[in-house]
């Protein structure tokens, strides 16, 4: 590891330089289902969405992560249908996880590859945008969760190519950075904050410090799951796999690490619009039910368009 100091903030507990099992991932470009995601909103917040539903209070500005595995390069999607917020959430026409060619789900593949595709130009959208969207679906565990339970944040564009302010960086430019530097995002604490000048969902990355022991442990254990790839990733059979299962039932609370309170934790003054706290814990996962309904909007999330959406109605 490197000596070099890229955290402005100094730590004041023992922290370690965890080795990174996801380096591979830094220096390139650029199916099941997701039940836990990190939704984004205009209103500047981030939400705790279990099986479709809000959980607890919202974290307004920044919020705490450890980004546990990304996909290589930024995936792509595209609507043929204008953007609508009252619109219930559905599968792009088209999507790539690769950014390299269309899934073999998409029902509606705009061309064989995604370069050279008619919608991957500027003009191919209204005010000269491109109708193919960038966007980066990542897993992270949330700093001072003790569960160890892996969330889904999906990036939109405007937050993946914007230039760095300071110390905080869009995440194509952050990735660069950290690898500069000689570390992996997978070996620290990851700020994720707002900008409060953007008018769209615009979030940047900063490092805040290396982990503590118990933070590497529990990124251990979210890289040794096969589930935790599936969080980066849209497929179809993530839809046709989705089902609306029971939240867990309460359990004794764990200890947290002292370096970081976990920001969802359960709070008795929640705002009247918020759904009421319910403890995560991190055991055996509920097998879906025969009969339950697939649960599009926990398995999508939310259709984030970063010019022109309102606040995320799809959880």
């Amino acid at each position: 590891m490197s000596n070099i100091t890229i955290f402005e903030e100094p730590s004041s507990v023992p922290t370690v330089q965890r080795e990174s099992r996801r380096m591979d991932r830094m220096s390139s470009g650029g199916g099941g289902s997701t039940m836990r995601r990190i939704q984004l909103s205009n209103g500047r917040t981030f939400k705790r969405v279990i099986n479709g539903e809000q959980i607890g209070k919202a974290v307004s500005d920044t919020l705490d992560v450890i980004i546990v595995d990304w996909l290589v390069e930024p995936s792509r999607k595209f609507y043929a249908a204008a953007y609508d917020k009252d619109a219930k959430a559905t599968l792009p026409d088209c999507w790539s996880n690769d950014g390299v060619a269309p899934e073999a789900g998409a029902s509606n593949k705009q061309s064989n590859a995604c370069r050279g595709c008619p919608k991957d130009v500027k003009g191919s959208a209204p005010n000269n945008k491109k109708a193919c969207r960038y966007e980066r679906r990542l897993a992270v565990l949330v700093a001072g969760d003790p569960s160890g339970d892996v969330y889904q944040i999906a990036i939109p564009a405007a937050s993946l190519f914007s230039d760095n302010d300071g110390n905080v960086y869009g995440f194509e430019g952050y990735k660069k950075f950290m690898l500069a530097s000689k570390h992996a995002l997978d070996t620290v604490v990851t700020r994720l904050i707002y900008d409060t000048e953007a008018d769209t969902v615009k979030v940047g990355f900063k490092p805040i410090r290396h982990l503590t022991a118990m933070e590497a442990s529990l990124v251990d254990a979210a890289q040794d799951d096969p589930e935790t790839e599936r969080y980066t990733m849209l497929t179809v059979g993530a839809v046709d796999s989705a089902k609306a299962i029971a939240a867990p039932a309460p359990v004794a609370a764990i200890a947290a690490p002292t370096v970081s309170a976990n920001p969802f934790g359960d709070d008795e003054d929640e705002a009247e619009d918020e759904a009421p706290a319910t403890p995560v814990k991190r055991a055996a996962k509920p097998k879906p039910t025969a009969d339950a309904k697939p649960a599009l909007a926990s398995v999508l999330g939310a259709w984030l368009d970063e010019e022109d959406s309102e606040e995320d109605d799809f959880a």
